[in-house]
């Protein structure tokens, strides 16, 4: 019967003997031929395969509960000092899906992540952190990682994938890598795009954002190329679910990350949403701040003991203090910010919630040594403060004091000094006479101290007149910089007041 035929009838195919059927009521099923019939059959057979393994997955899960993380994947600590208030939980909801077409249904059941499933992960941190990264990730349990230019490939699976971004206090980011391949011209990230299946993650009821970036990419403009990437994740969730997801640029439920080298490019999922180094506690800031990542990382290179005394004689909003407290109490950076995995399709909230659980219950309640704050400026005094109690610390945690670093008192006879002084805008370069007067203040009283200085000023050594044991090249934002790292002896310096 050819479809020219105004007569056609309308049949249904069954293993048995055929039967006609009537044409006139509404809700009879159009038999199918050909391909068209063939491609019927094998999504209902993917339909009932992909319901099978849904079924015996859940049957699983609630039988078996995944273990906790071992005591060597999270190391306990003995008993410190103030503890912190607990953090009380901040739920995320995802957004409610939009009804699929039943391809897109059953694409999207066949795809859902798999427990033994692995993922190559890019965390991103700042520019001298590398190293002091990799040593994180490996002391967490992570397998393959690989320090690279800003930042650290590893692998893990996707419970691994929420540890990382609960318990990093270095890295900026998680971004998951799903697509990779050769590009010479625009459209081959467009064409890269549509063949990434995006659908497992977010669809058309979710919000978007993509963002791009290149080295020594031939591209002649990275908004283009961010454009066609755009493009064509909205042009395959169309095709698959009728529906384009909607564009953010502040706030979006969804954030894909494409990077571009010489001939290749990568798209990421950013498993973080807003950068890691928001703990969530920041809100006040002094004149030239740290982001909490690199002030984490500028207690990781400069060696402190959490066990021992820590001073910060310019602790201005207290950012390095509020760090080395969390460390030292066993609090994981995350536990009190919301992620962007937790917005994606099909998020377990129930297991996320117990591995934050976990993490609470691994946080100590007190100090085993001082931290010390001093700065000159009341009003930075008063940002630190608030900061600490965001930070869910109690008064008695750092000790805050309004003072001048060169009138400094050691707290006890060893310890560590890790600071971010002022310079730059905020001190005259000429000024001379107050690194004098302070390097005799170190002299004096912190024989037996570690001096860690991070700074822009390449002759900080020689205005302080010590000799560093380690020059660490690191940025804070884009100023270069470096970490000077001084042991002060006993006994060797001659009095300088």
């Amino acid at each position: 019967m050819s479809e020219q035929d105004p007569e056609r009838k309308t049949i249904t195919l069954k293993t048995r003997a055929l039967k006609p059927r009537s044409i006139a009521g509404g809700d009879q099923t159009r038999a199918r031929l050909g391909a068209r019939a063939r491609q019927v059959a094998q999504l209902k057979i993917a339909k009932e395969k992909s319901s099978r393994l849904q079924t015996a997955s859940i049957e699983k899960k609630l039988a078996e509960r995944p273990a906790k993380p071992t005591p060597q994947e999270t190391p306990a600590r003995p008993n410190r000092g103030s503890a912190p208030r607990e953090p009380s939980p901040r739920p995320t909801a995802a957004p409610k899906a939009l009804p699929l077409r039943e391809e897109a249904q059953i694409e999207r059941a066949s795809s859902l992540v798999l427990d033994t499933e692995i993922f190559h992960i890019f965390a991103p941190c700042p520019t001298g952190l590398e190293e002091a990264l990799a040593a994180e990730l490996g002391a967490l349990g992570y397998a393959q990682v690989q320090p690279t230019r800003a930042g650290c490939h590893f692998v893990a699976d996707w419970w691994g994938v929420q540890r990382a971004n609960l318990y990093s206090r270095l890295a900026t980011r998680i971004l998951v890598r799903v697509g990779q391949a050769p590009v010479q011209r625009e459209d081959d990230i467009l064409e890269l795009a549509q063949s990434i299946g995006w659908e497992r993650w977010f669809g058309a009821e979710h919000t978007l954002r993509v963002d791009t970036s290149a080295v020594k990419s031939p591209m002649q403009s990275l908004q283009y190329c961010n454009l066609r990437a755009k493009d064509g994740i909205c042009d395959r969730l169309r095709d698959l679910e009728g529906a384009r997801p909607s564009i953010d640029t502040v706030r979006p439920d969804a954030r894909v990350h494409l990077f571009l080298s010489h001939d290749t490019a990568t798209m990421y999922l950013d498993t973080s949403g807003e950068s890691l180094f928001k703990r969530g506690w920041r809100l006040d800031k002094g004149d030239a701040p740290l982001r909490e990542n690199l002030a984490a990382g500028l207690l990781a290179l400069s060696g402190w003991d959490p066990e021992a005394a820590l001073l910060d004689p310019f602790c201005g909003s207290g950012t390095i203090l509020i760090e080395a407290a969390w460390i030292a109490l066993g609090v994981p950076p995350g536990i009190t910010r919301p992620f962007g995995f937790e917005r994606l399709r099909d998020h377990d909230a129930r297991n996320w919630e117990d591995l934050k659980e976990d993490a609470r219950s691994r946080i100590l309640p007190e100090l085993a040594s001082p931290l010390i704050g001093i700065d000159a400026d009341p009003e930075a005094l008063e940002a630190a403060r608030r900061n600490a109690e965001r930070a869910y610390l109690t008064e008695d945690t750092i000790q805050f004091e309004l003072g001048d670093a060169r009138d400094a008192v050691a707290p006890a006879p060893a310890g560590w000094i890790v600071t971010n002084p002022p310079y730059g805008e905020r001190l005259d370069e000429e000024d001379l006479e107050f690194w004098r007067e302070w390097s005799a203040c170190l002299k004096n009283e912190f024989a037996g101290w570690q001096v860690n200085v991070i700074t822009s000023d390449l002759d900080l050594p020689k205005h302080l007149r010590l000799k560093a044991e380690r020059r660490t090249p690191i940025f804070n934002g884009a100023l270069d910089c470096r970490l000077f790292s001084f042991e002060l002896v006993a006994n060797s310096y001659r009095n300088d007041r």
